[in-house]
Parts: structure tokens; C-alpha cells; sequence
């Protein structure tokens, strides 16, 4: 079986470090933007920012807790993969929010664009980074093959979920603090799936966009340089 070792938390240091200047610098354009028109509109973006540091945060810890091998605590790593999984919608979710700019500020539009883009690349990457850093505990416990079926089902349920945020206006508490309201709707829609293509459609073309992109970049990942024969 090819298993793979988990990252450290030194280890992506520099993509950690690039993350967080990253998310500093969008919400210092917040802040010129909020100086330059007088309106707070585009706050959400620095909160949906903080969410989507969340599930970054849960995969290091996870990664740090499987690295003790401590396997009387192995309740803690299912605790921080539920976490994980249930915040980790929150990271690519802000690609969504790109439907404010058919209603707000088109005088605006392309400097809105720009700073929308930026944080909803950042929270891609938070999001493609902890999905990295969990996919090697995966890889590493159960093989690549299964790593990558892993993958594959995490695009799907973080799609769902997306769809769930944006259209039905849910949160990833929500299945804390409304659980009741939550099953029921969701229970509701399931039993009339004709009646609202878009439930399916969207998770299915947005798992597909994430699993795409998160084979490219993955791929990327695993560039080497050229060395010459002999040195």
C-alpha cells in the first residue's frame, strides 16, 4: 500500500504565512474601500474570511493530535475531522458572493470584482490547503486510492453545502443550534427533487469545479526542478 506522510505544521509554514498576508492585504482594502465610498457593505467579506480560516485551523490541529499517535485519543481526530468538515464549505463559499455585484455599487463593478476575486482566492486556497493537509492523514492511514475517493466525496458534501449556505440561507452552526429546522428542510426538498433543479444541479457542476481545481493544483504542487546529470 503507497502511504503518505502527514505535513507538519512547519512545513507549510510559507503557505501559511502567504494566507495570512493575503488575508490581511483584502481586509486592508476593505478598509480603503469603506474609506473611499462611506459604506460598511462589504464587511461580510472579512467575516466570511474568518470562517474560512476555520477549517485550515481544524486540519493543522487534526494533523498535529494523528502525529502523536496516541490511538486512546483517537475520538479527538474524529471530533477535528467533523469539525473540519463541516467548516471547510465556509472556504470556497465566498466565490458565491460574486452575485452582489448585479446589485450593488456598478459604478464600482470592476473595483468590486477585484476585491471580491481576491478573497474568495484566498479562501479557496485556505480551503485547498487544509483539504491537502487531510488527504495526507487519509493517504497515509488508508493508501492514495482511497486519499483521492476521499477527495472526491469531500467536493461533493462541500458543494451541497454551499448550496445549502447560499440558497437556503443556512450555517454551518445551524446544524448545532437549528438542527429541527434544518432536517426538515432539507428532508423537504429531498422528497420533491423535481421541484428545484437547482439543489441538484449546482452541487453537482460546484464539486465538479472544486475537484478540478483542486487536481490542478495539486498537480502543481508536485513540480520538481530539472537537475542536471552529474551535479
Amino acid at each position: 500500500m503507497n502511504h503518505a506522510k502527514p505535513i507538519s505544521i512547519r512545513t507549510a509554514a510559507w503557505p501559511l504565512g502567504a494566507l495570512l498576508f493575503a488575508s490581511l492585504a483584502g481586509a486592508g482594502l476593505v478598509t480603503l474601500r469603506i474609506a473611499w465610498t462611506g459604506r460598511f457593505t462589504y464587511l461580510f467579506l472579512i467575516w466570511n474570511l474568518v470562517l474560512a480560516w476555520l477549517p485550515l485551523i481544524f486540519a493543522l490541529v487534526l494533523c498535529h493530535e494523528y502525529q502523536k499517535e496516541r490511538p486512546r485519543k483517537r475520538w479527538r481526530l474524529g471530533m477535528l475531522a467533523a469539525l473540519w468538515l463541516l467548516f471547510l464549505p465556509n472556504a470556497p463559499y465566498i466565490f458565491t458572493d460574486l452575485v452582489h455585484l448585479d446589485t450593488w455599487f456598478r459604478n464600482h463593478y470592476w473595483v468590486d470584482l477585484s476585491l471580491i476575486l481576491l478573497f474568495a482566492l484566498t479562501g479557496f486556497m485556505l480551503g485547498f490547503l487544509s483539504l491537502y493537509l487531510v488527504q495526507h492523514v487519509v493517504a497515509d492511514r488508508f493508501g492514495r486510492t482511497v486519499s483521492w475517493l476521499f477527495v472526491a466525496v469531500v467536493a461533493g458534501l462541500s458543494a451541497f453545502g454551499i448550496y445549502v449556505g447560499r440558497f437556503l440561507r443556512w450555517n454551518s452552526w445551524s446544524i448545532i443550534t437549528h438542527p429541527v429546522g434544518l432536517a426538515l428542510d432539507l428532508g423537504h426538498r429531498a422528497a420533491h427533487p423535481l421541484t428545484n433543479y437547482l439543489g441538484v444541479v449546482f452541487p453537482i457542476l460546484f464539486a465538479t469545479f472544486l475537484f478540478l481545481a483542486y487536481l490542478m493544483l495539486y498537480a502543481l504542487t508536485h513540480l520538481q526542478p530539472r537537475r542536471e546529470s552529474g551535479s
